[in-house]
């Protein structure tokens, strides 16, 4: 294998969450009575909690962002509960077992543990690296370089599985090899060492062993 470790970002990667925050988002601006549009829902895949807060403060000044929190989570979580499907290949590259493997989201710590353990993949990982563990999220390259110190290995010698823009740059800039599987809206590959359509074909890009693939 060509790679010391695997670092998995989480959200619109290996889970399909995504369109369910952009859906029950756009329901819950529309509930506050600041509707909003998908172009400007896209500008918050990928950012932490803080960083979109700072986007939605400056487009809708007026909006009581405390209940538009708690009407987006409560509608966001009874979604999830009710189903939360992984993405395509997922599986057959986590049940390979290749190790260490690290998980890095801009989710906090109980959001992310609770959507793993949801869908059965909380033991896949080695580390697990949320929002509470940094104090520059991504973009910035210090969730991938404190999965990479914690594993104890090289972040050149680490594979970074992202679908958004912001987590392909944090990666990038880190110093992994990015794999970039767009979920929704666009994505230039900017920051990807290879695009691909799902999982399976980015594994086969980033040249994985084909026990994965089979």
């Amino acid at each position: 294998m060509p790679y010391d470790a695997l670092l998995f970002d989480l959200d619109g990667t290996l889970i399909d969450t995504e369109s369910v925050a952009m859906a029950t988002g756009m329901a819950a601006f529309a509930a506050m009575g600041h509707p909003v549009d998908a172009s400007f829902m896209q500008r918050l895949v990928g950012v932490d909690l803080p960083t979109s807060a700072a986007i939605i403060s400056a487009a809708h000044p007026q909006l009581d962002q405390t209940g538009l929190q708690a009407h987006w989570r409560a509608a966001f979580v009874a979604e999830i509960d009710r189903d939360l499907p992984l993405k395509p290949g997922a599986l057959d590259i986590l049940h390979a077992r290749h190790r260490p493997m690290a998980l890095v989201t801009s989710s906090g710590r109980d959001e992310a543990h609770h959507k793993l353990r949801r869908t059965g993949i909380y033991d896949c990982f080695d580390i697990i690296i949320t929002l509470a563990d940094v104090t520059t999220p991504k973009p910035h390259p210090q969730p991938y370089l404190l999965a990479a110190e914690r594993l104890g290995v090289a972040p050149s010698r680490c594979l970074a599985f992202e679908d958004s823009e912001t987590g392909a740059e944090s990666a990038h800039r880190a110093g992994c090899t990015v794999v970039q599987v767009p979920d929704i809206g666009t994505a230039t590959g900017r920051w990807a060492h290879h695009l691909a359509r799902d999982l399976r074909q980015g594994a086969a890009l980033a040249g994985l062993t084909r026990a994965i693939l089979s």
